[in-house]
């Protein structure tokens, strides 16, 4: 019997301190940064038009196929979010300068570009 409790007792451990690695290397990840400068990307709603969870209309942008909220500058920083040509209702492209933190992108600048007719 103290031999099963001793083997349940490492083998808790054991997975305990797996665990803890494990979060340590997600923690890790998320705390990279990758400047960004000059790119042309897709820039919408997050929730609207790029299908991201979140509570309300969001700006976000779409990176090299990901996409990221944005912190810095707002939805209706370029006009009504909701009418006919808004990001809720459209993708546009932007040309954008940051950097993505912490699975956010931080603007430093975004200009957007003409629709193409």
């Amino acid at each position: 019997m103290k031999k099963l409790i001793f083997s349940l007792c490492i083998g808790f451990i054991s997975f305990a301190a797996n665990a803890q690695n494990t979060n340590q290397k997600n923690e890790t990840n998320a705390t990279e940064t990758k400047q960004i400068k000059n790119q042309t990307v897709e820039i919408a709603c997050g929730e609207c038009q790029f299908k991201m969870k979140g509570k309300s209309c969001d700006l976000a942008v779409k990176i090299d196929g990901k996409t990221y909220f944005v912190d810095g500058k707002g939805i209706d920083d370029f006009g009504d979010a909701h009418n006919e040509h808004g990001f809720c209702n459209a993708i546009s492209k932007a040309e954008i300068t940051g950097q993505i933190l912490n699975n956010r992108f931080k603007a430093s600048t975004i200009k957007l570009l003409p629709k193409n007719k």
